[in-house]
């Protein structure tokens, strides 16, 4: 099943942990760890929020509380 925050990297920026990790200023393996379901920040949340909006992502704050839907 695919964690929130992995549906925000791989489906609204479309890039690899290490550019997710490099946009918002964070480590690769932190990217990692929140894939992995520990728990993200209020500070990354806001990294991830400001990211979207410099790179002119489509980016809604209830991403980070809704789990994913299967794919068919």
């Amino acid at each position: 099943m695919e964690t929130a925050i992995k549906h925000i990297r791989t489906r609204v920026f479309k890039v690899s942990q290490a550019e997710f990790a490099a946009l918002i200023g964070r480590t690769q393996p932190t990217v990692s760890r929140w894939e992995q379901g520990v728990a993200l920040s209020l500070t990354d949340m806001k990294a991830i929020r400001d990211a979207a909006k410099a790179k002119r992502v489509r980016f809604a704050d209830k991403l980070f509380f809704e789990t994913p839907k299967e794919r068919a």
